[in-house]
């Protein structure tokens, strides 16, 4: 396995120290990710790329270790590497034309080639030959020595030919730990989920905040979100999940504030409940997924009176977006079937809710508000490493955890469909359904209820999730299948 890897192009225009600061911070984070998968697995880095290599891996882990690559912060493109022993012009050419016949459909292109060593041929050689081979067997348009559509690239080092046998786009972005960390404000809703990820692709380690509004579905579907933005986009690094119980304080704000301040006010108590968790974990700034106008508390006027609760800088990445836009990232990060199947929490909610706030009316209302109640819900968070978070689900919604299955019992894999075609399940003799995590709510009550039932993601955690809130819904005939053992979540 060979991949070269081509790093975000603002990294490459930092200066020299930043530079090397931000390409040694994403060679680190590659090592983290990739050693799970594999410990042959070397990452190796030059001043403008990365180089990730491993010898004699199966298809199954270079199908793992692109899934890593793709999803991972500060890198822009990557590009699998097939190697062959080097033979004459032809033999150089039937190599390539299997990797690049389809691509070439429609389009100009031009051979670029570099040559190392002693050869019969040179560099300008190979680029014609192989340049007439693939004008004629193929249905590109023409070569354009100049401005070509496709860039072929090939390289002959010693005894050995380099030809790209597929190139994917990456997230683009900073690396995960190249800036500070910021603690995310999470309803597990279209607008905190995707403000989170934007926050992580910039490279910013993103902790989750959360604030109970009175439901326990709602806690475990947004630890269950949060979970799958930090395994997708950041587990280089581990964070913290806090909960904060908010029930007393939505309650104090409907028997003392005045109807159209519940929500201004509610924002500005989560915002100073916040801020104490951000200094307790020494983070500088909040981020919420606030966008302009897109309720009535979320008017300038209203932002601005949200933000006078506090010292601390809060981030809005989605300020200007449209809701359209930011269901679309949704889609793309996969977090939009978890944001329709969000349970609705809305403690507070105004008949006729001001979208001009004013400060002297703000504070007026505040005075009737009890803050021992806000430094109650403060004092009694609960701060989880994210990657321990089943570790924490109560007694009474423990499910069971097997690392074996009989033939008499079923497996559902509810992975992604992408995880599990990366890395099929098989087991001999078992039964296994396919329903992805997004559907199983849905897919559960329809199943045979006399059989027993076995969860399974890759690492454990997904899947207990699910099972618990089945469990909490009343399905008892559901388990958690982890072959791997129980430390199998956490980070070195």
């Amino acid at each position: 396995m060979h991949f070269i890897v081509k790093v975000f192009p603002e990294i490459i225009i930092k200066s020299a120290p930043v530079r090397k600061r931000f390409m040694r911070q994403l060679r680190e984070n590659l090592r983290v990710l990739l050693k799970p998968i594999d410990n042959r697995i070397k990452v190796q880095s030059d001043w403008e790329k990365l180089e990730i290599v491993a010898p004699d891996v199966g298809d199954s882990i270079i199908a793992q270790a692109s899934e890593v690559l793709a999803h991972t912060p500060g890198i822009a493109n990557f590009y699998l590497i097939q190697a062959y022993p080097v033979g004459d012009l032809d033999d150089i050419f039937q190599k390539v034309l299997p990797h690049w016949k389809e691509a070439l459909a429609g389009k100009t292109f031009c051979v670029r080639a570099r040559r190392h060593g002693n050869h019969a041929f040179t560099s300008t050689q190979i680029e014609q030959y192989v340049g007439g081979g693939l004008l004629h067997n193929s249905d590109a348009k023409g070569v354009d020595l100049h401005k070509p559509d496709i860039i072929v690239p090939l390289e002959v080092k010693w005894d050995r030919l380099f030809v790209i046998a597929k190139r994917t786009q990456g997230l683009g972005g900073y690396p995960l730990g190249a800036q500070d960390a910021v603690l995310s404000l999470i309803s597990g809703g279209f607008d905190s989920t995707v403000s989170t990820y934007l926050c992580i692709k910039r490279g910013l380690r993103a902790h989750y905040c959360f604030f109970n509004l009175g439901g326990r579905a709602h806690e475990i579907g947004v630890k269950e979100v949060a979970y799958y933005l930090w395994n997708k986009y950041g587990s280089s690094h581990r964070v913290k999940f806090v909960t904060v119980p908010f029930e007393d304080v939505v309650r104090e704000i409907l028997e003392k504030v005045e109807n159209p301040y519940m929500g201004v006010i509610l924002k500005r108590m989560m915002l100073r409940a916040a801020e104490v968790v951000a200094e307790s974990l020494e983070l500088p700034a909040l981020v919420t997924g606030e966008s302009v106008a897109q309720v009535s508390s979320q008017t300038l006027v209203n932002l601005n009176v949200i933000d006078r609760a506090i010292d601390m800088i809060v981030l809005r990445p989605l300020a200007t977006m449209d809701k359209g836009e930011i269901i679309d990232i949704s889609r793309k990060i996969g977090t939009e079937t978890f944001a329709a199947q969000m349970p609705e929490y809305c403690g507070v909610i105004s008949v006729n809710p001001t979208t001009k706030a004013k400060m002297y009316k703000v504070e007026h209302e505040e005075s009737r508000f009890d803050m021992a109640v806000l430094e109650r819900a403060i004092a009694d968070r609960r701060a989880q490493n994210i990657d321990e978070i089943v570790n924490e689900l109560d007694a009474d919604l423990s499910v069971p955890v097997v690392g074996e299955v009989s033939d008499s019992q079923i497996l559902i894999d509810i992975r992604h469909p992408d995880e599990e075609e990366a890395n099929p399940l098989a087991l001999d003799g078992i039964t296994i359904l396919k329903i992805p995590f997004y559907g199983l709510n849905n897919k559960f009550p329809t199943l045979e209820q006399d059989a027993q039932y076995y969860l399974y993601c890759q690492k454990g955690v997904m899947s207990q999730l699910h099972a618990a809130n089945l469990k909490d819904a009343g399905y008892l005939n559901v388990g958690v299948y982890r072959p791997e053992p129980k430390s199998a979540c956490a980070i070195a």
